[in-house]
């Protein structure tokens, strides 16, 4: 696979090759997102590089008009838009001097002269530019002075509702993680390095992969749900707990512990991706540490038994 070029914390750049852009945050790259990236992506076959132009952090972060909680953060997303054939990323700074930059100067001296624009795939509703005043018109309007072909791509819709990040985002909070793959064409899923937790897991037998998610990461309510392991291009079945381990912690950190069926490698310091498949059941508070066995012992079979009706 070709490595993905990423352009970030600079202004100064300069692409010399004709391109495919799309422009917009692309939090949690849902299907929406994927169909306007497949767009650029076929603007390859003309020799044309595809380039994703995002702003770090979004508008709507800057300008305080939404949390910083992301879908996908970004490390997640450099890795999916490689994963998809992005040739550039462009995490373009935004700050006070930027963020006043002129739509018709955007077009002009940006996506122009800096980016080499030759195509533009843009969704109905794009806003860039000074206060958002650029739009989908205004890059008609330029289109055959700078010289770049635009094209408007539709919206994508699940049972009448477009489907956006804020729409992922409600479904990722309510836990209903069959709707929210079906909304981002994947699973739900949290990436990082396995860490050592409080091994109490090792001492009842039921040894765990622990990662410790980012604070801008969105957590789904706190609970235990069936899910699978991707490690070393091997996939593994397990159970998942999302949250602060009530029965035996007393801080506020919240882990993503997953038990493996089966497993007794070593995984410490392994890069791993846990993939939510369905929510089981809430986190609870036991009386001692062995009710918490009990219910895990009886969480483990059930899970085997959900993964075992998915190979049928």
């Amino acid at each position: 696979m070709i490595l993905m070029e990423i352009i970030h914390d600079t202004t100064k750049f300069h692409i010399g090759q004709e391109t495919a852009v799309v422009i917009g945050k692309f939090d949690g790259i849902h299907t929406g997102h994927i169909r306007l990236l497949s767009h650029i992506l076929k603007q390859k076959e003309k020799g044309r590089l595809a380039v994703v132009f995002t702003f770090h952090p979004s508008a709507a972060v800057f300008f305080g008009q939404a949390s910083s909680m992301e879908l996908t953060t970004r490390q997640e997303k450099r890795k999916l838009f490689e994963k998809m054939g992005v040739d550039i990323l462009i995490e373009f700074p935004l700050n006070k001097e930027t963020a006043a930059t002129m739509p018709e100067e955007f077009i002009r001296q940006i996506l122009a002269a800096r980016m080499n624009a030759a195509y533009i795939a843009a969704g109905e509703d794009l806003t860039f530019g000074y206060k958002g005043m650029g739009n989908k018109e205004l890059l008609i309007k330029y289109a055959e002075v700078c010289g770049y072909e635009i094209e408007i791509i539709q919206k994508v819709f699940y049972r009448n509702r477009e489907i956006s990040s804020t729409f992922v985002r409600e479904e990722v909070e309510k836990g209903d993680m069959a709707l929210v793959r079906g909304l981002l064409g994947r699973y739900y899923s949290f990436e990082g390095r396995v860490r050592e937790g409080n091994r109490l897991g090792r001492k009842l037998g039921m040894p765990t992969l622990n990662l410790y998610p980012p604070g801008e990461k969105l957590l789904p309510p706190k609970g235990v749900y069936y899910s699978r392991v991707f490690c070393d291009n091997c996939m593994y079945p397990g159970i998942t707990n999302i949250g602060k381990k009530p029965t035996v912690n007393e801080d506020d950190v919240v882990s993503v512990e997953t038990y493996l069926y089966d497993f007794d490698k070593d995984m410490y310091g392994k890069e791993i991706v846990t993939e939510l498949l369905q929510f089981k059941r809430p986190e609870q508070k036991f009386e001692d540490v062995a009710q918490l066995k009990g219910q895990m012992e009886k969480d483990i079979a059930q899970g085997r038994e959900f993964h075992e009706g998915l190979k049928k």
